[in-house]
């Protein structure tokens, strides 16, 4: 009997920008305004943080748009640091998408939706004698375990209904989005409509001390934006099941980054006409609060609460399953170059990556127990973005190796743009290491774990 190892190119630009925005939309759209808030003191510089993460976002995809345009194929980016650089590169973004930044963004996204169902309908407490059990003083992996044990239930189910094959993971993704953009425009229109909202609030510059903003503290609050815009590339994975993804996945990388940068500037405008920023920093400090069910909170009282915590609910559905779709493809990619288990390199009956979505599932969950949100996130985007600004230097690069290959797309204002992108993932880098030095450190043993693995498989190859 014949193994399966090549997809079929059937989705189109619509499902291409269902899959960008699906990966992006998730948790942070809600979360993330209040640690920005703690950390700046100024819902002018708040906002200010959103705007330049969505520069800084809107950058980086234009950059990686033009590599994608020229080196589409399933997996990716590592597809492409495979072609740009070399395999042991190449292998080390992979490995990384596997061991933090893939599965751990399932693994908070998973967290999040089922600390909005445990604030709908109270979950049963589970092993409660077990939660100050600790694996080195850092892990609490019992700790609120029946929101964790409800998170890797979905991790699982989600998993399931992937291997089904894309179309039927696709489906539940665009279903999901029609709900979150109806729910967040409803949010828009009535939160600024309310009697309540103070617009001009939003763009107040002034901070409750006279002590000026760092750039470091800008940089950690935009750690925070950039979990929210997080997710823009992963579309790419799924190059090899694209039609004219040569021309589709530029186009679906830039419309689904315009439209979520648009969604994010009004709906937080909204929470900041709502809430003050000492509001929102004690948000910060309960720890099991959320903004968004805060500021609806405002205008519409409990059952605005209840609605907003039925639409992170969905947001956070569609964005795990979005992220489980696509992410597999990577390792499946992986596999065909001998750089992963052998066996994620086949398809099952459904045409997907059954063993891949399998292996990713089992190391989300396990995820899910190591940490909180935050940290799980921030953890992400240190790591995401090393890998980012090499994307965007290779567009230097290609451009000096391959001046005469056809590229559907060039980047927009070459080459300032990847340029000040690939400055700003450096600079970055270096302030995580500073100010989030647990996460830094946790991120690049996680990295780094794969130089055994890799010299393992090359060793075994030869």
């Amino acid at each position: 009997m014949s193994i399966n190892t090549k997809f079929e190119r059937t989705l189109g630009l619509g499902y291409v920008v269902v899959v960008v925005v699906g990966n992006i939309i998730g948790s942070g759209v809600y979360k993330k305004i209040a640690p920005m808030a703690a950390e700046l003191h100024s819902s002018g510089w708040v906002l200010i943080a959103w705007i330049v993460g969505g520069l800084i976002t809107l950058f980086g995809a234009l950059s990686n748009a033009e590599v994608a345009g020229l080196l589409a194929d399933t997996g990716g980016d590592f597809v492409y640091h495979k072609k740009i650089y070399n395999r042991f590169f190449a292998f080390i973004y992979g490995w990384s998408l596997f061991t933090i930044i893939q599965t751990a963004s399932i693994s908070s996204l998973a967290y999040v939706f089922a600390q909005s169902l445990n604030s709908l309908i109270s979950l049963p407490d589970l092993l409660s004698s077990l939660s100050n059990f600790t694996i080195g003083g850092v892990f609490f992996p019992f700790a609120d375990f029946s929101v964790k044990l409800t998170a890797i239930i979905l991790i699982l189910v989600l998993t399931l209904v992937n291997i089904k094959g894309i179309k039927s993971g696709a489906v539940v993704s665009k279903l999901v989005l029609i709900l979150v953009f109806t729910g967040i425009f409803l949010i828009i229109v009535f939160g600024l409509g309310s009697h309540h909202s103070i617009p001009a609030r939003s763009f107040d510059l002034s901070r409750g001390s006279n002590a000026p903003v760092t750039i470091s503290a800008f940089f950690t609050a935009m750690l925070a934006a950039f979990w929210a815009y997080q997710g823009w590339a992963t579309v790419g994975f799924i190059g090899g099941e694209v039609k004219d993804a040569k021309r589709n996945i530029p186009r679906g990388i830039l419309i689904g980054v315009f439209m979520v940068i648009a969604v994010y500037l009004l709906v937080n405008v909204t929470y900041l006409s709502l809430l003050s920023v000492p509001q929102l920093e004690q948000i910060y400090k309960s720890g099991n609060q959320i903004a968004a069910i805060e500021a609806v909170r405002v205008f519409w009282g409990d059952n605005g609460a209840l609605f907003i915590s039925m639409l992170i609910l969905i947001s956070t559905l569609g964005c795990t399953n979005a992220t489980i779709l696509a992410s597999p493809r990577v390792y499946f990619a992986m596999a065909r170059e001998k750089l992963f288990l052998q066996d994620a390199g086949t398809l099952n009956k459904s045409n997907a990556p059954g063993n891949s979505l399998i292996w990713q599932g089992i190391w989300a969950s396990v995820l899910v127990l190591s940490g909180t949100f935050d940290q799980l996130t921030d953890m992400i985007i240190f790591a995401v973005f090393l890998f980012y600004g090499a994307t965007s230097l290779g567009v230097f690069l290609l451009r000096r190796r391959m001046p005469d290959a056809p590229r559907p797309y060039k980047v927009w204002g070459y080459p300032v743009v990847p340029a000040i992108f690939i400055v700003f993932c450096l600079f970055l880098f270096f302030n995580t290491i500073v100010t989030r030095p647990r996460e830094a450190i946790f991120g690049l043993t996680l990295i780094f774990s794969g130089l055994p693995v890799f010299w393992y498989l090359n060793r075994k190859k030869g």
